[in-house]
């Protein structure tokens, strides 16, 4: 396994971590830490996609830290 292998593995875990989380209702889709989680996920799949220039899953992945960051922005101006 390469280093990009390893950012990507480690950022689907926590993505599959804070969706298996949420699915059993052990955190909310508004908590904040299930949006850090997929923040900090899909930022890095994004990165380890980049790093292997495949487009497909920068676009996806990209969006989903973007609708992260809003959804923690979102929560941070209501508290």
């Amino acid at each position: 396994m390469n280093a990009t292998d390893g950012i990507g593995f480690i950022g689907v875990t926590i993505l599959l971590i804070a969706y298996l989380l949420n699915l059993t209702d052990k955190i909310g889709k508004d908590s904040l830490i299930y949006l850090q989680m997929n923040f900090l996920g899909a930022g890095l799949a994004c990165l380890a996609s980049v790093l292997m220039n495949y487009w497909p899953f920068i676009i996806l992945e990209g969006s989903w830290t973007i609708v992260s960051a809003f959804g923690i922005f979102k929560y941070a101006r209501q508290k």
